[in-house]
């Protein structure tokens, strides 16, 4: 698909359903969002972690509602987006989709010493998951002509790496959904976008070794501006695109916006070995 600039006005209401809500990077983008003035819906596993988070969004003077449902559960995710548009009905919906929720395997190893069931087990929480919320979200989107749906993904998406190899097959998996999703309904008012959070301190990284040694982190603020910039629409040129918390910023995909177009670059496909490569 050839790069557009001429994209309509996305009629999106300042709301937004957040998966993985209740800990690490879903907290805090739950909580950036909430302080710039949105109504969140906090979706995860436990209730009590989403409490908690739903609690700090109340104090800073948002709208808060919170479901209990595991993503890879088709009908448990059905019921949670059923009652946050039912929350947020009078509000316009939900305008904003957050894919965050996610894992990674138990062992840093190469395939072949690793337990295929946890490879699986990452595969599929990581691509079923945010498929099944996207899923049930859309005809909402749709039906009020506009939405936008971010995934958080990873480097490990786009670079090969020679451990998790479950999760690399995951997040490769979830950009071509983010590149569907645009490529399928862009014209229709979706927005789609992957975001990487880079290295941010989480328990998830804390039980990562290649991270024992790191010294600096994303700050999980750096998350929260890139999706609130999304969510707000100041970034809906980069639809089915890929940027990167700690290294991009807003002003500075902005500055490279018109680049970015006419290269179409930071988009998930095969690289020509030149113009007559028959394959591309």
């Amino acid at each position: 698909m050839s790069a557009r600039t001429d994209l309509p006005p996305v009629p999106a209401p300042r709301t937004a359903l957040i998966t993985g809500a209740g800990r690490g990077i879903g907290r805090g983008i739950a909580l950036g969002l909430a302080r710039a003035g949105y109504a969140v819906a906090l979706v995860g596993r436990t209730q009590a972690h989403l409490d908690e988070v739903a609690a700090q969004a109340a104090a800073l003077g948002a709208m808060t509602v919170t479901a209990t449902a595991d993503v890879v559960d088709v009908a448990a995710v059905a019921r949670a987006v059923s009652l946050v548009e039912d929350a947020f009905a009078d509000l316009g919906g939900i305008g904003l989709l957050v894919n965050n929720a996610g894992v990674i395997e138990r062992a840093e190893t190469h395939l072949v010493d690793d337990d295929v069931e946890d490879v699986w087990r990452v595969v599929e929480t990581n691509v079923r998951g945010p498929l099944l919320v996207t899923h049930a979200v859309l005809p909402g989107m749709l039906a009020r002509g506009g939405g936008r749906v971010l995934d958080i993904n990873s480097g490990a998406g786009h670079r090969a790496t020679d451990t998790y190899t479950g999760y690399g097959i995951s997040k490769g998996a979830l950009a071509r959904l983010t590149t569907a999703i645009d490529a399928q309904y862009r014209d229709r008012g979706i927005r789609s976008l992957d975001l990487a959070p880079g290295v941010v301190a989480t328990d998830m990284t804390a039980g990562m070794p290649m991270h024992d040694e790191r010294a600096q982190w994303t700050p999980v603020e750096d998350v929260a501006e890139l999706v609130l910039a999304f969510g707000d629409g100041e970034l809906d040129a980069w639809s089915g695109r890929f940027v990167r918390a700690g290294a991009d910023t807003v002003d500075s995909l902005r500055a490279v916006t018109g680049q970015v177009l006419a290269t179409d670059a930071r988009r998930l496909r095969l690289s020509a070995y030149g113009p007559d490569d028959p394959a591309v």
